[in-house]
């Protein structure tokens, strides 16, 4: 569709288009597409795992949703635009998914970066009891930012390396062992790794994370996409209409949707789906 739309353009004779017609064309079909994101069904397949992240694009923030079935497909369910990632526009948004068919009860993992607002949209749809992932990429990073630039490498491999620890007990012994040093150094990362540390080890707790970290102890299942949207759209350098960007957007997704394999390790979230079931439990070896 793009590179359509822009050799068209470039030389509309050779299609025998005019250059306003192929721009109307383009324009209903994104709009198709972006009626087809925000409103298909959900109800259509059985939800595992839902992936949220907050994404700049073309100068706005973007809130997207990314599901993964209990056979490991995934799927974009939507996009909301909003200034900040405030726990009402968020809610709603979650609640618009429910109403397609989403399920906002039952066994789930909520993959999400470390956004309040976010986080406190998750909470009031699904309620106090849902699994949540914090984003390890999100909180690493957002330590390694109270260091200095020279420290930040090394920290960085500290941090990985503790949560690479495939059990919980080991893996958390080792962040508060990273904790108790970043508290000698510098009091604000300490904090900052301390704020929310257990949702970064849920997939630990529910004793998944060797099988299936890879692909949901971080949100880039959304960053990829959303880096080959930008590069998909990269030569767009005007934006017009907020209605525009969404458009693009949209149809972008749609195109990187219909290339979508598997999740890794998809064979293995039957463990996943009995982990969630009825509720989360911490694993024998979380007392350690």
């Amino acid at each position: 569709m793009f590179f359509y739309k822009a050799a068209a353009e470039a030389v509309p004779a050779a299609f025998g288009l005019a250059r306003s017609s192929v721009s109307r064309r383009f324009i209903q079909a994104s709009a198709r597409e972006l009626r087809r994101l925000q409103e298909r069904p959900l109800g259509d397949a059985q939800w595992l795992v839902l992936v949220l992240d907050g994404k700049s694009f073309a100068g706005d923030q973007l809130v997207i949703a990314l599901g993964v079935t209990t056979t490991g497909e995934k799927r974009m369910l939507g996009v909301v635009q909003t200034a900040t990632e405030n726990r009402r526009v968020c809610a709603s948004f979650l609640r618009e998914l429910g109403e397609r068919g989403f399920p906002v009860d039952g066994p789930l993992l909520v993959v999400l970066d470390g956004s309040k607002g976010l986080r406190a949209a998750v909470r009031e749809v699904y309620g106090e009891s849902v699994a949540v992932q914090r984003c390890q990429w999100h909180k690493r990073e957002n330590v390694v930012s109270y260091l200095g630039k020279t420290e930040q490498p090394v920290w960085r491999r500290k941090l990985q390396a503790a949560y690479a620890h495939p059990a919980y007990a080991d893996a958390r012994r080792a962040l508060l062992r990273l904790i108790g040093e970043l508290r000698v150094e510098n009091e604000s990362a300490a904090r900052s790794l301390e704020e929310g540390l257990e949702e970064t080890l849920t997939l630990h707790r529910l004793g998944v994370f060797p099988e299936l970290g890879v692909s949901f102890k971080t949100t880039t299942l959304i960053e990829s996409v959303m880096a080959r949207v930008e590069d998909r759209t990269a030569k767009v350098d005007r934006w017009r209409t907020s209605d525009q960007k969404l458009r693009w957007c949209a149809a972008a997704l749609g195109v990187m949707e219909r290339q979508f394999r598997r999740v890794k390790g998809y064979t293995h979230l039957p463990l996943l789906r009995q982990a969630l079931s009825p509720k989360m439990k911490v694993p024998r070896d979380a007392a350690a």
